[in-house]
């Protein structure tokens, strides 16, 4: 009887959750077309978001590429067709593993840093003080960041591609004495647009899910100092698992158009 009583409850929760979050995101739609525009903090936060994750995604990228590759070329030489590497690789890093990787990347250190910094504003009363001041904290606050991470997640998934492409190249010049030019050749040629707009499109929805979830629970944070290390926390889970539920209706979208 306690077991489903609990079981009711966090039922409840979760669908209160998924209505307070769609009220957040039909609040931010609002905000993000209405003037006065925060360009200054905007480009701030791009900043933020972009230019200091990239030593992470990028060091993350490079390993995916080394390790991919030293994994699956025993396989290949198995059957015979090593020769593939490049064309195997290039498709599963454009087109799945570097979006949903570079996106979970960004919700541990972006979804978590933002609960964090807006649930400790909320405590402490900044946000209220700016209310009270006259300045919407909703625009300045919230809309800059989930435009931000709107924008730079794709920036971030090129980056991280690109690298994991290269550290694919080195393992395959080490060990097949594969040229640069063979090898990207070989890539580019097994890719499409196909393969690369999708997985640009999707990686949009991922910022902005990252960008909204984190936004989310630091603003709305309470509970006081406890409360901002709860937001950081389930930010980070809630933003995951939107990407894998983003991710498998973006797949099972292209998979239609594929069949047409």
């Amino acid at each position: 009887m306690v077991m489903g009583s609990h079981i009711v409850v966090g039922i409840r929760q979760f669908f209160e959750q998924i209505g307070e979050l769609s009220f957040f995101f039909g609040r931010f739609l609002k905000e993000a077309i209405k003037p006065p525009f925060e360009f200054s903090e905007l480009l701030h936060q791009c900043y933020s978001v972009g230019n200091r994750s990239l030593p992470l995604v990028g060091i993350t990228g490079f390993i995916i590429g080394l390790v991919l590759t030293l994994q699956t070329r025993p396989t290949l030489e198995e059957f015979g067709a090593v020769s593939w590497m490049p064309n195997m690789v290039g498709i599963s890093i454009i087109r799945e593993i570097g979006p949903v990787i570079v996106a979970l990347i960004c919700a541990g250190r972006i979804a978590s840093g933002m609960g964090a910094e807006l649930g400790s504003m909320r405590v402490t009363e900044q946000i209220d003080a700016m209310e009270v001041s006259g300045t919407n904290p909703f625009k300045y606050l919230v809309v800059t960041r989930i435009i931000a991470t709107t924008m730079m997640i794709p920036i971030l998934t090129i980056f991280g591609d690109v690298l994991a492409l290269y550290g694919s190249f080195l393992v395959e010049n080490f060990k097949g004495n594969v040229s640069f030019q063979l090898y990207f050749n070989q890539v580019f040629d097994a890719l499409s647009f196909g393969d690369l707009i999708p997985a640009i499109v999707k990686s949009f929805f991922f910022g902005m899910a990252i960008g909204l979830v984190g936004c989310f629970k630091g603003y709305n944070c309470k509970k006081g100092t406890v409360g901002v290390g709860v937001a950081a926390n389930t930010a980070v889970v809630m933003a995951s698992m939107l990407i894998f539920i983003l991710d498998f209706i973006a797949v099972f979208i292209s998979d239609i158009f594929y069949d047409l």
